[in-house]
């Protein structure tokens, strides 16, 4: 089962609650993401920490019900 975007948002706020997150869906297909996410928590780290924040957030389910996700991270 396909995850839809409010889904997706929601996992990533309840981690990151101070997070912009803008998500489009790229193939119109509920399987492939693009998100971008804006937070002071990227504050001091790399971007290989910061999507793995994100991926964390997601709670095992990218590459399961989440096809596909292009993430890119800002500092807020």
């Amino acid at each position: 089962m396909a995850m839809n975007l409010k889904e997706i948002e929601k996992m990533i706020k309840e981690s990151l609650p101070d997070a912009i997150v803008e998500i489009q869906d790229l193939a119109g297909d509920g399987n492939h993401y693009s998100a971008t996410v804006t937070s002071s928590k990227f504050s001091g780290k790399s971007k290989i920490e910061q999507h793995k924040m994100v991926y964390n957030s997601l709670k095992g389910r990218m590459g399961n019900e989440l096809h596909a996700l292009a993430i890119k991270t800002k500092e807020n």
